[in-house]
């Protein structure tokens, strides 16, 4: 179980790294076979038999000289086998049996095996020739031949065709993977901008059969949202001019009628909060997704905020604005001040106070809004989100508005690819955090 974890940590997240490891790793492990069959097989038996040959050979001429054969007869026996031969009796050479045992271990087995005279392997001219001296009785036979004679060039061009070949095709295949992929992700981005409420002009399903039909579903999809999304405003739009209406009505009579100032007063206060309630069921129900995003100065867009409500003598404080300097976002500007201010509000009405701190990360910025109230149990966190749902039981208007503001707040926040976080304080109260992405 642990193996799997490791594998599923380690394994890439992207399905074009997924596909290429796919691809890239059956072509490795044959790669791997085949070189290891190669040289276990093909690449031993041939040094095994050239050494064999040049061994054979090396031992045929030292024959001939112990048989008495001229210096000529064996110098011109050696240039038919390709090797230059010398028979040296001025100089006296001192012969170590280790000498070429490391650079041609198979020849010189051969010749340890087939000759009883001391002898030497060495390399000449950069390793192009191999040089076999063999000490005899009067002298030292010196024979001089190509290293070729012990070494196939062609099992190296093998080699390099193969692996040539195979990383030709890798870069095909890796080329025809970023095709396939680029399909998928146009359809990733074109759905979340859909999601975030923003036009995606130019998509259009491409690619695989299997990628163009979720192409296809997902346009299907987005036309019968945006159908729903427009009749429910249509809906509620004449559902509110059909009330306010009567509402108007209603204010004129009781402006005629002759109550006491208790009862008129009571009525008049019912005839508010009715005219409050459809206000905000019309904003909740319109959303905030036709508005066109503009670029704003994140730092004087919450300074604006903040001293709007202390013209009004709100106890609303503003933390060290520093880390906001040439900060700014793509971001829809009425959306995100009412998200923001539904938020303030809240913390005012259950606190009093309200602190704004902001915090910038690589990714997001988070602008966090702490307030002293009796913050919310963690069980009714996600609880609150809900539309008009309210934590206060008298459900009345001035203390608690209709229960909308942290629903409008957060489809404000994922409408722009973010979120909004509840966290009880230490020291007591509610901080809430808007989670605002930054521009990437």
């Amino acid at each position: 179980m642990n193996i799997l974890k490791i594998i599923k940590r380690v394994m890439p997240a992207s399905l074009f790294s997924r596909a290429l490891l796919i691809l890239v790793i059956p072509v490795v492990l044959i790669q791997m076979v085949a070189v290891y069959v190669f040289y276990e097989r093909h690449w031993d038996s041939v040094v095994r038999n050239m050494s064999s040959a040049l061994a054979g050979e090396v031992v045929l001429l030292v024959r001939e000289k112990e048989m008495g054969s001229a210096s000529k007869s064996i110098k011109r026996l050696g240039g038919h086998m390709g090797i230059d031969v010398i028979f040296d009796t001025s100089s006296t050479k001192i012969f170590k049996q280790e000498i070429g045992k490391e650079i041609y271990p198979e020849f010189y087995e051969q010749l340890r095996r087939l000759l009883t005279h001391p002898f030497m392997i060495q390399p000449k001219d950069d390793g192009q020739l191999i040089q076999i001296s063999v000490l005899m009785d009067d002298g030292v036979l010196v024979m001089q031949t190509t290293r070729k004679r012990l070494a196939s060039t062609t099992t190296y061009a093998f080699l390099a065709w193969m692996s040539g070949v195979s990383l030709v095709l890798m870069l095909i295949a890796i080329q025809f993977l970023r095709n396939q992929m680029r399909p998928i992700r146009q359809l990733a981005q074109a759905a979340e901008q859909f999601g975030m409420g923003q036009d995606f002009p130019g998509f259009s399903p491409r690619g695989a059969a299997e990628v163009r039909q979720a192409g296809k579903a997902f346009m299907v999809m987005r036309d019968r949202i945006a159908r729903q999304v427009a009749t429910r405003t249509e809906m509620l739009a004449g559902i509110s001019h059909d009330l306010r209406t009567p509402l108007t009505r209603i204010k004129l009579q009781l402006a005629m009628l002759s109550l006491d100032e208790k009862s008129k007063s009571e009525l008049e206060s019912d005839v508010v909060e009715m005219e409050h309630m459809i206000h905000e069921y019309l904003d909740f129900a319109k959303g905030t997704t036709q508005e066109a995003g503009e670029r704003i100065d994140l730092s004087g867009f919450l300074k604006t905020i903040i001293a709007n409500y202390q013209r009004s003598h709100k106890s609303v404080t503003l933390g060290d604005l520093a880390s906001l300097d040439s900060i700014s976002g793509l971001w829809r500007p009425v959306a995100m001040q009412r998200a923001l201010q539904n938020v303030i509000d809240n913390a005012l009405r259950y606190g009093k106070v309200a602190h704004v701190e902001v915090v910038v990360k690589p990714k997001h910025i988070r602008v966090m809004v702490s307030d002293s109230g009796p913050g919310i149990a963690q069980s009714e966190h996600e609880f609150v989100f809900r539309p008009f749902t309210r934590l206060d039981p008298s459900r009345n208007v001035a203390t608690g508005g209709v229960g909308l503001g942290l629903s409008i707040a957060r489809d404000v926040l994922h409408s722009h690819g973010g979120d909004i976080q509840l966290e009880n304080r230490a020291e007591g109260g509610l901080r809430v955090t808007l989670i605002i992405p930054r521009d990437q």
